[in-house]
């Protein structure tokens, strides 16, 4: 995503009515955050020759595709880039059916909201939980996950990413327990039953006790596909009847919400008859305010809404002094007269509740010593954290299913909107953070894998199948799903967009490549073995069409080059065009960019795709020609001296892009005059022309073939890596490897007036991975760097976990990325993506290596 408008690779949330009071039922015109920035002689003609083939085998299948797929009639002027591809779909293979899909069907798949159920459907049923919070003395609505809130930590403490989850919510006075429970019985519909428990304790005493005392909580059921949903009586008192609400779907047939609780609740409801659900807090909010107005009480009005209107949303107030506790069971099939209904709804409350609570508590701490085996490696203050990071990672896994907003492509003449629409999609993925990036993210999937695989193969490859067929005609994926109304509702507009041309590295080949590692090593059983290589097999086309998208769109103009399209070459307000679809967002890259850059770190995305796709030919023992080819590119692209010739600066001893470049650029303050008022703007200011060398930024991006352990260990060049990683006045500090080094001129440089720096200092978790697991690797390789790569892996281990530790008790949180100077978190917050890999750290679980496959 390229363009002036655009400034970051990841958008911040749009402001809700949440923040107001809700004795104030105007909107407050809050100003929309912008999005974060997430953000050669001798040799010379046989790089040309081997370029050539590569490009001939690259452009000739391009167009044996091209030739197949327009053969198909898909309408006179639909654009290729809306066309799926043309291959069965991997979400319709048998292993994710059946078993597989019905025990996955409800889940927490809501994570952009405090507590959300849905099941994996288009137009599901959801649930949800609200409550009023307290900010300056005012009642505020505490609903969806925002960073206005302020609340002191919110978090799944345990979640197996299936049937149970155990989370902790402190809000100022109130700590908030809840659990998800999901249960699959005799006569249940399809997926099962379910109970939500909420246990709410004070946390202020004295004179504060008074405005603490009462909770005021809302939990609510609303079917998205408009069906009616019927309040079981006008005057609801759970100690005769504990039904609340019942309802029938296609899907699970008859269902009954049920509430059931020891203390003293008063009940109060509402009912809806809306589309727009994502707007629901809103709406409950506004009836608030207007039931304070008229009666001067806090409480729902006891209707359903307009006569003639059955709601398709009923929401339940529950007040009640502090403590207390709830119990919500949601039973399916009810159609079906049953004497085990009854039972069915004692199994999901109460007692039974809490002791199924318990044992699946304790399966989960069980299940986390299996996988990560942390006894030996950390002490039992690291293990809490490294639980609190699979558990938030899996229980922020969602379920979302709408059409993205596509650019219109170049010369296709289109009629009012300046978008097309992607065709109806589901996507069930794990995000990056709950608060702030509440959606699918392609190159964090990867990284999020790294963990989920370890913990439960079958989630991992349910993942990445509905990645891979979001795959369209051309090869390619659009890099930020924003699908569905509550997903749009936390973007704005201006930010939407996805660009055809624009890739974004293919992570998902890390997890891939461990897969078949994994295989080969026996950590899998035989079953499980046998499943990931019918997934490789049915999916190696489409993971094809992926690399030949990228092997024809961002090559380069030299042998064996690749630079990542999208950036800006007009910009007058960035100081360096952000470079967003690497993902490394503001990272400096040559000056002027054109046709003539080489990027390193795309070179060995690229290297770590065909190897891996070498490795799924080996193993899957098809396509033999396939196999040669991608043999082929993979010894091109892992040629040692062919990648020095290209990226090493001998002269600097690091590895660098190469373009068109100068140093001498600057943002300097210009008077614009807008009407009849001037306005200060900082401009861009070019004092040299550019030319054609090296781009001398020494940070990640120089560590890629590092990373990639694409350097012999018996090389000088190692050692002079190792200098690099393990200087204080380049890039080592004492809470991690920073971004950029500082003797770089753009280091903690804003980009523009309104850019502050993203990638260029601060420590990032998912490249702090890479480089630990590189040096894990030449500790371990025979050569003269061995005992000192054993040495830095062991000092940075220790500082990137006791930063993290430090940060999670002290702030309760893991931190989008932490400060250079102080290991202080920064950023979003939770940000239980990519800086899960902290729990890997941890447990000395590394991926396997790029380059030089396995098999």
């Amino acid at each position: 995503m390229a363009g002036n408008t655009r400034r970051n690779a990841r958008t911040r949330p749009k402001p809700s009515i949440d923040d107001d009071p809700i004795n104030n039922d105007k909107k407050s015109n809050l100003n929309h955050k912008k999005e974060r920035t997430r953000f050669r002689s001798s040799s010379r003609i046989q790089f040309y020759v081997g370029f050539l083939a590569i490009f001939a085998f690259a452009v000739s299948t391009y167009f044996i595709y091209s030739s197949f797929m327009n053969s198909i009639d898909y309408g006179s002027q639909k654009p290729r880039v809306i066309t799926p591809f043309p291959a069965p779909k991997l979400m319709d293979l048998p292993q994710f059916q059946g078993e597989h899909k019905e025990s996955l069907y409800w889940g927490t798949y809501r994570p952009h909201v405090y507590l959300g159920v849905r099941a994996r459907t288009s137009l599901s049923l959801i649930a949800g939980l609200m409550w009023l919070g307290v900010k300056d003395g005012q009642y505020v609505m505490r609903h969806v996950c925002q960073d206005s809130d302020n609340l002191g930590t919110y978090g799944w403490t345990h979640h197996n990413g299936r049937d149970y989850g155990r989370q902790l919510i402190t809000d100022h006075g109130l700590k908030l327990e809840t659990n998800f429970l999901k249960l699959r019985g005799k006569d249940s519909g399809y997926g099962g039953d379910w109970a939500v428990r909420m246990d709410v304790q004070s946390k202020k005493s004295g004179p504060e006790e008074d405005i603490y005392g009462t909770g005021h909580f809302f939990f609510y059921v609303a079917d998205e596909g408009g069906h009616a949903i019927s309040l079981s009586r006008d005057v609801l008192d759970i100690h005769e009847d504990s039904l609340l609400a019942s309802g029938s779907r296609r899907d699970v047939g008859g269902w009954q919400l049920h509430l059931e609780s020891a203390d003293n609740l008063e009940i109060h409801y509402s009912g809806f008859k809306t589309p727009h659900i994502h707007n629901l807090s809103d709406l409950v909010q506004v009836n608030l305010a207007h039931q304070i107005r008229r009666s001067g009480r806090l409480q729902l009005p006891d209707n359903l809404g307009p006569l003639g209107h059955s709601p398709n949303i009923l929401v339940f107030q529950i007040s009640a002094k502090l403590p207390f506790k709830a119990d919500f069971a949601f039973v399916s099939g009810t159609e079906i007269k049953s004497s085990w209904l009854e039972e069915r709804v004692s199994r999901l409350t109460g007692e039974n509740l809490s002791k199924q609570l318990m044992e699946k508590k304790n399966e989960f701490e069980d299940k986390f010593q299996r996988c990560f085996n942390l006894n030996d490696k950390v002490d039992s203050e690291a293990s809490v954290v490294g639980k609190a990071a699979i558990a938030n990672l899996l229980g922020g896994i969602g379920y979302f299913y709408g059409q993205s907003k596509i650019s219109v492509p170049k010369n296709f003449d289109i009629k009012g909107d300046d978008y097309l629409l992607y065709w109806p999609a589901e996507l069930y993925t794990a995000v990056p953070s709950r608060s702030f990036f509440p959606r699918g993210f392609l190159w964090d999937e990867g990284f999020h894998q790294l963990l989920i695989w370890r913990w439960d193969v079958h989630i991992c490859l349910d993942i990445i199948g509905h990645w891979l067929d979001l795959l369209n005609i051309d090869g390619w994926i659009p890099r930020e799903q924003i699908l569905g109304a509550e997903a749009l509702s936390k973007v704005p507009e201006e930010f939407v967009l996805q660009h055809p041309t624009n890739g974004n590295p293919p992570t998902l080949f890390l997890v891939l490549h461990d897969l078949i590692s994994g295989i080969k090593m026996g950590k899998f059983s035989p079953a499980e073995s046998s499943e990931i290589s019918s997934f490789l097999e049915h999916a190696s086309i489409r993971l094809d069409a992926w690399f030949k998208w990228f092997n024809t769109s961002q090559l380069g103009k030299d042998p064996d080059s690749y630079f990542w399209h999208g950036r800006d070459n007009i910009t007058i307000r960035e100081l360096n065009p952000k470079t967003l679809s690497s993902g490394l967002d503001d990272y400096p890259r040559a000056s002027h960019p054109n046709e003539d850059e080489r990027h390193l770190d795309l070179r060995c995305w690229m290297l770590l795709a065909a190897d891996c796709l070498h490795t799924i030919v080996k193993l899957t023992k098809n396509h033999d020609g396939l196999g040669k080819e991608y043999d082929f590119i993979v010894k091109r692209l892992s040629n040692f001296e062919s990648l020095n010739q290209m990226h090493y600066d001998e002269a600097f001893g690091a590895y660098f892009d190469f373009g068109n470049h100068t140093e001498k650029v600057r943002l300097r303050s210009q008077l614009k005059m807008n009407g009849n008022y001037a306005n200060q703007e900082m401009v861009r200011e070019v004092l040299e022309e550019p030319k054609l060398r090296f781009v001398p930024h020494v940070g990640y991006v120089s560590l890629f073939p590092f990373m990639g352990k694409l350097i012999p260990p018996g090389s000088w060049i190692l050692g002079k890596q190792l200098d690099l990683i393990s200087n204080s006045s380049t890039l080592w500090t004492n809470y991690g490897i920073r971004s950029l080094s500082k003797t770089s001129s753009l280091y903690m440089k804003r980009n523009t007036e309104h850019d502050p720096p993203y990638w260029r200092g601060p420590i990032w978790m998912n490249m702090n991975y890479m480089i630990l697991s590189a040096l894990h690797h030449y500790s371990e390789a025979d050569g003269p760097y061995k005992m000192r790569a054993r040495t830095i892996y062991e000092e940075l281990r220790s500082n990137l976990i006791r930063n993290i530790m430090q940060n999670y008790y002290k702030t309760g949180y893991l931190w989008e990325q932490y400060d250079q100077k102080t290991g202080k978190g920064k950023g979003a917050r939770p940000f239980t993506g990519w800086t899960s890999l902290v729990l890997l750290i941890m447990s000395e679980s590394y991926s396997s290596g790029w380059g030089i496959s396995n098999f």
